[in-house]
């Protein structure tokens, strides 16, 4: 099986030069391909790729288009591919992390998404917030990982040393079938980046296929190398992307109640910001929900178009909400946590 590994780039020069060379290594198994596209960058990202990486291909667009986008123009480049690796350009490989998830793949048709174990780089011994050991998602559009709730972190135990089905991978690391990416139209181009790689899976799960995680197979990620965790535009990205999200995939049965509940959700959360006098942060929740109401004709076009969806929710959702879960119940981990298996 012919496999693509794709980093997008923006501006990272210097992660280029610390963690290229690691997948790079781990990488020469006879069928994966390391391909570098450059979402336009002016760090001189690819004058170092020339210099230093000359054998690994490189893709350059003409501005920077984002996460989504990006890949959606640098993967239509390339032919003659069974699978794509979204890899991101803060990841560290330790040893092979493609072909353990690419042999689950095989074994199993339905699966189009698989996600590997993701820890810190910072802290190898921790799962890392971004994908962890899979990702779900509650009621209201908000995610959750296997290893890690809201803000809170688990050490990497063995507690999640089981392969199963989850909700969404991790776009720091995934892996998807190349023909599933091409029929479902890839990624959102219009959520720009954050939430894209959720509802792009949500996207598969609606067309009765499966997204998994592999155990036996481990990245590192740094995390927080465009957007800290902690920035305005990030904030926004996230809460807007989510409503856009929820539009296009959730059951009709559902739709109204469960968008009106997150909306207070965030109105909440907003006065939240406001109330501790962090008025970007009030502001970029406020100016996300203006964002939502002004797209709702192009995502009710999108929601009337796609193939689904589902009339009944997907497995790996949580009927409930993840943040009564976490503050009045405690649950700060994932075990007690009971996700649907539908």
């Amino acid at each position: 099986m012919k496999t693509a590994l794709v980093i997008l780039n923006w501006n990272g020069d210097e992660l280029l030069r610390k963690y290229l060379k690691t997948v790079i290594a781990h990488c020469r198994n006879g069928f994966t391909d390391v391909i570098v596209a450059d979402n336009a960058s002016t760090d001189g990202s690819m004058h170092r790729m020339k210099c230093f990486f000359p054998y690994v291909r490189t893709i350059v667009l003409d501005k920077n288009y984002g996460f989504a986008e990006g890949y959606n123009r640098a993967l239509a480049q390339l032919d003659g591919y069974d699978y794509y690796v979204l890899c991101n350009s803060d990841i560290m490989l330790r040893s092979d992390a493609v072909s353990p998830v690419v042999r689950k793949m095989e074994g199993d048709r339905e699966i189009a998404v698989a996600v590997p174990k993701i820890k810190s780089l910072r802290q190898p011994e921790m799962f890392e917030y971004a994908g962890a050991a899979g990702g779900f998602i509650d009621k209201y559009g908000f995610p959750f990982c296997r290893g890690r709730i809201l803000d809170t972190v688990e050490r990497d135990d063995g507690q999640y040393d089981q392969d199963s089905e989850t909700f969404w991978a991790s776009g720091a690391f995934m892996v998807v079938r190349a023909e599933v990416y091409r029929q479902l139209g890839g990624l959102d181009s219009k959520f720009f980046a954050h939430m894209e790689e959720i509802d792009f899976c949500w996207r598969v799960k609606n067309n009765g296929l499966k997204v998994a995680y592999c155990h036996d197979a481990e990245v590192f990620h740094l995390g927080g190398a465009t957007l800290n965790q902690g920035s305005p535009r990030k904030l926004f990205l996230n809460y807007r992307n989510s409503l856009w999200m929820m539009m296009k995939n959730l059951p009709t049965s559902c739709l109204i109640f469960r968008l009106w509940a997150r909306m207070v959700l965030d109105g909440m959360s907003a006065m939240v910001y406001l109330l501790r006098l962090q008025p970007k942060y009030f502001w970029a929740v406020v100016k996300a929900h203006f964002a939502f109401y002004g797209n709702l004709p192009r995502l009710a076009r999108q929601r009337k178009l796609s193939k689904k969806p589902a009339e009944k929710l997907p497995s790996g959702m949580l009927d409930g909400s993840i943040i009564w879960q976490y503050f009045v119940k405690k649950r700060t981990t994932f075990g007690g946590i009971f996700i649907n298996k539908n």
